[in-house]
């Protein structure tokens, strides 16, 4: 889930845990293919143990093959004819328009009279007289007024896959809270990597509002965007590879905003969609910190770049994992257009989208009226239901409900929860107990999937000799019903010549 949604090289923090066998990533190889949305990213197949498997470049922004088909073995010899069909294939699914061309249509189009500015729904793109009968069979708004194209997110329509764009919009509420932090932090410069609506918040006051002093960058996957903002307000990039779809120039667009003031008072604030992997997003996230610290300030290479990271609470220690310094604030940032992410729930229904920063947590001050408080121990804003655990010594929940202390897990756990002796752990009550490893499905032995069961491919390679022979079984069948019938014509050839032969005489 994420406000905007999208998608680096070899220095990717650590491959994916294993587990009991699955998918490990290794990161962005300096030759790395590519496909239409950028170089692709190495893996791996792992069994249980981490023992390694064939490694294979996939499509660094799309996890499901239905979105982007692109795959290769990393040891496979690619042909002339493939690369330039690949080659071909990436030019056909690139934008209709460059972003320099998107922005001088946008001149051509705020000059027309309302009566002549239409939007194609359907190609999301906005209309030109001449290109009116091209669409002449396509749904589109008309009259479209210049407050529509200074709030795009709500004249676009969202692309919610979850793992590659997943626009889940900010409400204003959350939006406005994050802008009046920023502000309230004093920082001028917001890099907005995957938030497109706080950024045309930010464009829109800056626009109507002469002593409003904040800027915006928006760094996003959808191309879309071009059509509204100029090549310094809006650059495309795939948040999963480091990317930048405009080259060095939109690369220059990037740091020469960063290196604004010498660096100075620039938060990055980013919120990627929750089914990407996180350590593509934190090697990219470090990238672009390693981009602010090349300022010339002092003391920026032993300080991190100011960030907010909105993501869901579940993913805390493998944030902690790339980002060391990082605390996790309790406020809950909702979505206009998600069912369940929404302010004012309770219980295990509310939002779990929560904001991740390496700022001073006493500094990040959270809306009282909303029921948050100040606990003066942990010196950091609290929701209502995070009461103080005095043998943690910390306000310890994390999704929004009072946690109670477990003695014997020395920890606090969610209310629902119940220690169980046989999992040596608290869980919740109705559990199937695993105190033991399962096994495989087939054989139940432990060591490997149901995937990989060699009794399982014993049965297949079983199964394909049975197969075998049934249809050399039916092969013979079908050849002796073929002689047979054979046989049968023969016969009746000749006992019809004889009979022909009889008649004559």
């Amino acid at each position: 889930m994420a406000d905007g949604g999208a998608e680096g090289p070899a220095a990717v923090c650590g491959p994916e845990r294993p587990g009991a066998g699955g998918l490990a990533l290794l990161g962005l190889a300096p030759s790395a293919p590519s496909c239409p949305h950028g170089p692709a990213l190495l893996f791996v197949k792992t069994g249980q143990g981490g023992g390694g498997g064939r490694r294979f470049y996939a499509c660094s922004a799309c996890r499901d093959r239905k979105d982007c088909n692109f795959f290769q073995w990393e040891d496979e010899k690619v042909s002339e004819t493939r690369l330039a069909a690949r080659e071909e294939y990436n030019r056909n699914h690139q934008p209709p328009f460059t972003h320099r061309q998107n922005v001088e249509r946008y001149k051509s189009f705020v000059l027309l009279p309302l009566s002549e500015r239409r939007f194609c729904q359907e190609c999301q793109q906005l209309l030109l007289p001449a290109e009116w009968e091209k669409h002449s069979n396509h749904q589109f708004l008309c009259d479209i007024s210049t407050a529509q194209l200074k709030s795009p997110s709500q004249l676009l329509y969202p692309l919610e896959n979850k793992k590659t764009n997943a626009q889940y919009l900010f409400t204003d509420r959350s939006c406005q809270f994050l802008l009046d932090l920023i502000i309230d932090l004093g920082f001028k410069r917001v890099l907005s990597v995957g938030t497109p609506r706080l950024h045309e918040m930010i464009q829109s006051k800056a626009s109507q509002e002469e002593d409003f002093r904040v800027r915006s960058l928006l760094l996003d996957i959808d191309f879309r965007y071009s059509q509204f903002y100029t090549e310094d307000e809006f650059c495309h990039y795939n948040m999963f590879n480091h990317y930048f779809f405009g080259g060095e120039a939109a690369c220059e667009t990037c740091r020469k905003f960063l290196y604004q003031d010498k660096g100075e008072r620039v938060i990055m604030v980013t919120d990627p969609p929750f089914g990407g992997l996180v350590e593509a997003l934190a090697s990219s996230f470090k990238k672009l910190m390693a981009m602010w610290k090349e300022t010339e300030k002092e003391g920026h290479k032993n300080q991190e770049m100011p960030m907010f990271w909105i993501f869901p609470y579940f993913f805390e220690s493998r944030i902690l994992e790339f980002f060391p310094s990082f605390n996790m604030m309790d406020y809950q940032v909702d979505y206009d257009n998600h069912a369940l992410y929404k302010h004012g729930k309770t219980g295990r229904r509310q939002s779990p989208v929560r904001i991740f920063t390496n700022l001073t947590p006493s500094m990040i001050v959270l809306p009282v009226e909303e029921g948050y408080r100040f606990c003066a121990i942990c010196q950091r804003y609290v929701s209502s239901g995070n009461q103080h655990c005095e043998i943690c010594n910390s306000c310890t929940s994390k999704d929004g409900r009072r946690w109670k202390h477990c003695v014997l897990c020395k920890k606090c756990v969610k209310p629902s929860w119940f220690h169980c002796n046989n999992c040596n752990c608290c869980t919740l009550q109705n559990h199937a107990c695993e105190k033991t490893d399962a096994g495989c499905f087939v054989c139940g032995k432990a060591g490997h999937k149901r995937s990989s069961c060699p009794s399982l491919s014993r049965t297949r390679t079983a199964c394909q000799t049975d197969e075998k022979q049934r249809q050399k079984t039916v092969k013979r069948v079908k050849m002796g019903i073929c002689k047979i019938s054979a046989m049968k014509r023969a016969i009746f050839s000749r006992k019809k010549l004889k009979n022909n032969k009889k008649k004559k005489m």
